[in-house]
């Protein structure tokens, strides 16, 4: 067979097949997963760190989330955000104590409260994913401790270890954990934090600093590995296998939120132990490669370079669905499984995209799941109705892509430094002058310019979803909008202009000295998009004729001035740790000032009935008394005007029809075990959406066959002509 020819008949059989298989192409993905319950997801940033002590980046959550399971988690459905039990058998409550551990009533006073326990009960019968730690032989001895460098000879991954076990969950793998917040080697992020609540633990890291100078002297030894049970920690002790008890300085209910985070998880000790053996970290074999949890799914496959993979933990317990929501979700069939065991997806593969255009046509194509929006692909994705809400267009709706959106529980705001002698202090003067630069800043308009209508004007430091949080008209900041038809709206620049005079700056100048009003906005930024915002915002301050100047610098620079009290007006942000009014609203705390206390109030602002507001609300539980008394804190920040307080940004996530269940939960991480996958929809659709386009090959077939018919013409000829014989 000629070349020409093999050729062409390769073509035709390519053809023949591709006329009898509905599989597109282009799937990048094996046949053998067609039917399977795998979720397809992609990530852009490798997680640095895996390991729950340590991490603290929403990167990272997506995959700890799913593995590790502190005693609380967030009710996926309900708003606002509420914790319930996970592996906890109830909610903890508080027993609060004197400075003699007396016993005290549950009205006790706060300033008689010096300690508050909480006893956490775990449920019995939980399991760890199988692992090599916890491998035993037949007399019941660790398979794989005390390990030397040849026994490693030939170990790349988890996988190469020939046998792996399991045990139950005990309460001591919770103290086990917290006790590694002071572990000098791990660096916690929220170590100093929990030493201002957690009895004991600052002196607890003095004690293993000190353990760990006397191991490394001791060459026999693994100075790695400190076994953490042979130090005890006065706030943190064991009951007994199921209990055990949190000692918190004073009253501090908002433990309860840190209690649903991955920093509270269980981590096993012989895990621990494990992996600090010599020659496992040099292999990737560590708690920040290799998580181990109790949760829903195991890492299995951790290869940042290309793919990351979860499989669903064998060993996972019963979990049902949830029954109950908002009255929203049952409307949009979001409890149609309710009491049915988690999870319903057995695979999650994580394929590494760093470009956004060939992840976004892989999502179009079928070849993920969910996906986010860029500002490429935002006008050919959203488009806005008569009352500005987000739809879909019509060529999403003909895909049966979904849409979810939800305001992050997130604040970004302007912030005037009230230590400044022109916009900040107590003086009429200076209060008038912010509010008029309240009203002229449109962050409606900067909203639809910068984020594609990606946002909410905010009314105060509170966003939606959290407690304090008030809708429609009891919600709005009075100082700046007003309620009109059902609607928000903002005053017009008359009245900042009015408000502007009476600080003492009619038409923008000092009436006093005649010259123009000049205003400094220091930030950082670079690039076209940065130069439009400033832009942007100079023009708002135009409109009440006050000139703003832009004093852009490098983030360090920034930094050293924000705690010198140097910028007189900023831009900042704020993401909520936990869902409480506490996180927002300690922005504007008087003792948190970043200049004299090196807080997080960036303002400096200092008002002493607001900050004795503070105190009063911030021990509290949530009930009506804690909403009025956080109504009158909104009531003073609105009028003192510390803050332009700008917007809460909203996400929106695509999703295609036959991603189940979904559902934004803006606090949760262990989202993954309530969706579903519908596989032969996806299959399907991906055949539809992705059919080959044959007319150019039938077309290259048809060129051949022209270019050989007279090749063929001429062979027949040449067979058949008559032989000349000769005698």
């Amino acid at each position: 067979m000629t070349g020409k020819q093999f050729f062409l008949s390769s073509l035709l059989l390519l053809l023949l097949q591709t006329a009898c298989d509905d599989r597109a192409w282009n799937n990048p993905y094996p046949v053998s997963e067609d039917k399977l319950q795998i979720s397809y997801s992609s990530f852009s940033e490798r997680p640095k760190h895996l390991d729950p002590i340590r991490s603290y980046s929403a990167t990272e959550y997506r995959f700890i989330g799913q593995i590790y399971e502190p005693p609380l988690q967030y009710h996926y459905f309900k708003r606002p955000y509420q914790l319930e039990p996970l592996t906890a058998v109830r909610m903890p409550d508080a027993r609060y104590l004197d400075r003699q551990g007396q016993l005290l009533a549950k009205d006790a006073p706060v300033s008689d409260i010096a300690f508050s326990d909480y006893i956490i009960e775990i449920k019995p019968g939980i399991r760890y994913q199988p692992h090599p730690a916890f491998a035993v032989d037949s007399k019941g001895i660790p398979r794989y401790l005390n390990l030397k460098e040849s026994d490693l000879e030939n170990i790349k991954t988890l996988d190469d270890f020939a046998h792996v076990g399991t045990r139950e969950l005990q309460a001591s793998d919770y103290v086990y954990q917290i006790k590694r917040m002071a572990h000098p080697k791990l660096n916690s992020p929220v170590y100093s934090l929990m030493t201002d609540y957690i009895v004991g633990l600052k002196e607890y890291a003095g004690v293993l600093k000190a353990a760990r100078k006397v191991a490394e002297k001791d060459k026999s030894v693994n100075s790695d590995f400190l076994d953490l049970n042979q130090y005890k920690l006065q706030g943190v002790q064991v009951i007994d296998r199921y209990r055990y008890r949190i000692r918190i300085k004073g009253k501090y209910p908002q433990i309860l939120y840190w209690l649903a985070m991955p920093f509270f998880s269980p981590v096993p000790p012989e895990v621990d132990k494990f992996y600090s053996q010599a020659g496992m970290k040099q292999r990737n074999l560590s708690l920040d490669w290799y998580p181990v949890g109790t949760g829903a799914y195991m890492l299995t496959e951790n290869n940042p370079n290309r793919r990351m993979m979860l499989q669903r933990n064998p060993n996972f317990r019963v979990d049902l669905y949830p029954a109950e929501g908002m009255p929203a979700d049952r409307k949009a069939g979001l409890l149609k499984d309710a009491g049915k065991p988690m999870p319903f997806i057995d695979k999650v593969i994580y394929v590494l995209e760093k470009e956004n255009i060939p992840y976004w046509n892989k999502f179009l194509q079928g070849y993920y799941d969910v996906s986010g929006i860029t500002s490429d692909s935002f006008d050919q994705t959203i488009q806005f109705g008569l009352a500005g809400e987000a739809q879909l267009t019509d060529e999403m709706k003909q895909k049966g892509i979904g849409l979810l959106t939800s305001v992050e529980t997130s604040t970004f705001y302007m912030g005037f430094n009230m230590l400044d002698p022109v916009v900040g202090g107590q003086s009429q003067r200076a209060r008038k002058l912010r509010q008029a630069i309240s009203i002229a800043v449109d962050f409606e308009d900067m909203i639809s310019i910068f984020r594609n209508g990606r946002g909410i004007a905010a009314q105060s430091p509170i966003p939606p979803g959290i407690f304090g949080y008030r809708e429609e008209k009891s919600g709005i900041n009075p100082v700046v909008y007003k309620w009109q038809q059902g609607k928000a709206k903002r005053r017009n620049i008359a009245e900042a202009k009015k408000l502007l005079a009476q600080a003492g700056y009619p038409n923008g100048r000092d009436k006093k000295t005649g010259k123009p009003l000049l205003l400094y906005f220091d930030t950082t930024g670079a690039g076209p998009d940065s130069k439009s915002q400033w832009d942007w915002y100079k023009k708002q301050f135009a409109k009440i004729d006050v000139q703003l100047v832009i004093r852009n610098t490098d983030y360090n620079r920034f930094r050293d001035k924000m705690m010198k009290g140097n910028a007189q007006i900023y831009s900042w942000g704020w993401n909520a740790d936990y869902p409480d009014p506490e996180n927002f609203l300690f922005l504007l705390y008087g003792p948190n000032a970043k200049v004299k206390f090196h807080g997080e109030n960036a303002s400096n602002y200092n008002n002493p009935e607001y900050n004795r507001l503070f105190e009063q609300m911030n021990n509290m539980e949530n009930s009506p008394e804690r909403q009025l008394i956080i109504d009158k804190m909104l009531t003073i920040l609105r009028y003192d005007a510390p803050w332009l307080f700008g917007f809460h940004p909203k996400s929106f996530v695509l999703f295609h029809d036959w991603y189940g269940n979904a559902n934004t939960n803006q606090m949760a991480h262990n989202n993954l075990k309530y969706k579903k996958i519908n596989t032969a929809l996806r299959v399907k659709q991906r055949a539809a959406w992705n059919t080959p386009v044959l007319w150019p090959l039938w077309g290259i077939l048809l060129f051949f066959i022209v270019l050989l018919i007279p090749a063929v013409v001429a062979y027949i000829r040449k067979e058949h002509r008559p032989v000349n014989q000769s005698g």
